[in-house]
């Protein structure tokens, strides 16, 4: 018997998503003999402990039994328990200096560490995610920050609804001026924002018709890998080849920020990667972005007026043009940042269902072979050590 535990979220602000619901927990007891769920005890999940409970799964305070640990955000020192196998997103693949610490706790500890970021398909598709719903919530709070600049409409927000089915029921009759939207990416963060606009009306036009007109009605562009980077050579785009070498690719979003009212940036970002546009950029007269909703949310990175996170429950803030100050949000010579690092948190029970299906689905099994080619490629530390995959973490990791 292989038990599983589900931990309770110890980073702050706490998270509220589950990698596993009640009904999902049921399910799997109902369906294998080899597998136990067993809850630690929480008052801030978007699932109540009674729901564990009514679905038949025990809760308690201590999961030193468990065998492997589910989580979502990165776990605290001192909340990780020695030889365990934890899986959650633990942001340490790129050496952030802010999990440096919690990294080199798990080295110490023994701890085997499987990274859901990094499980993926043979043909590097990331199976478990929450971009989709936060492509929709930051779509949302993108449209809702700019009526508050405005007045001209007023969105509400999305945590006070149940459901994203409540949420689209609040769309009916708002009726949007005739703004223009672009939209950048093309994943799962992509998908969700497109579903907003989508279900908001507004209407998607080719990204040249986009450029040289103007619309009575809102539209939107969706800008993919080709219509943001071009070789700097060649004068092509090839996915693979950006991937590999994004230093080599300059940047020519720069037209859009002349003809757009709201962005809406979901694309993938490293330090090699050319920013959107450029800080003299934003202080041009012609700059004409008022509203820049951040859902992919790296700091001084895509979008260098990124000045870092808010809140769930103060999402927007606003960077001055000139002085490159965080001010109040709404005000004349800014530009209003929509940046929030855990948005998915607004609908956390469509996210966590949606996300346990993924994880039951594909993940679940090959846990249970004791390990997979699928879950080796997604381990970073394997009972105290780093593997050959991650070896440059080392010096990281205090190796």
């Amino acid at each position: 018997m292989v038990k599983i535990g589900l931990i309770r979220e110890g980073k702050i602000p706490a998270d509220n998503r589950v990698a596993l619901t009640p009904p999902q927990c049921k399910w799997i007891h109902k369906n294998s003999n080899e597998i136990k769920i067993i809850v630690e005890a929480s008052p801030t999940r978007c699932y109540t402990d009674k729901e564990y409970e009514s679905a038949g799964v025990e809760i308690t305070n201590n999961l030193n039994d468990c065998d492997i640990l589910l989580g979502i955000k990165e776990v605290p020192i001192e909340m990780l328990i020695p030889n365990k196998t934890y899986l959650f997103f633990s942001h340490t693949k790129k050496k952030q200096p802010y999990n440096q610490a919690m990294f080199r706790k798990i080295l110490e500890k023994k701890i085997t560490l499987i990274d859901y970021e990094c499980l993926t398909h043979d043909d590097g598709q990331r199976i478990l995610g929450f971009g989709f719903f936060a492509g929709v919530v930051g779509g949302h709070n993108g449209i809702m920050a700019y009526g508050k600049r405005t007045g001209q409409y007023d969105l509400g927000r999305v945590y006070v609804q149940k459901n994203l089915q409540e949420l689209v029921h609040t769309y009916f009759g708002l009726k949007l001026p005739p703004i223009k939207v672009a939209v950048t990416g093309s994943g799962r963060v992509a998908h969700g924002i497109l579903e907003v606009m989508n279900l908001l009306g507004i209407i998607e036009v080719e990204p040249d018709v986009y450029l040289q007109k103007e619309f009575a009605y809102p539209v939107f562009t969706h800008l993919k890998g080709a219509d943001l980077y071009r070789h700097k050579s060649t004068g092509v785009y090839i996915r693979e080849n950006f991937h590999e070498n994004p230093a080599q690719y300059d940047c020519i979003f720069q037209p859009y920020t002349k003809a757009t009212d709201i962005l809406m940036n979901g694309i993938y970002w490293d330090t090699d990667v050319p920013r959107l546009f450029e800080w003299e950029e934003l202080a041009k007269p012609d700059f004409r972005i008022q509203t820049i909703a951040d859902i992919t949310d790296d700091k001084n990175g895509s979008i260098p007026c990124n000045l870092g996170d808010h809140s769930m429950e103060d999402p927007v803030y606003g960077v001055d043009k000139i002085s490159r100050n965080k001010t109040a949000p709404y005000l004349k010579n800014s530009v209003d940042i929509m940046a929030v690092g855990n948005l998915p948190n607004e609908l956390p029970r469509d996210a966590s269902r949606y996300f346990g299906e993924q994880l039951i689905k594909y993940i679940l099994e090959e846990l249970m072979k004791g390990g997979s080619v699928m879950v080796d490629r997604a381990t970073i530390v394997k009972n105290g050590k780093i593997t050959a995959t991650f070896d440059y973490l080392k010096e990281y990791g205090g190796v």
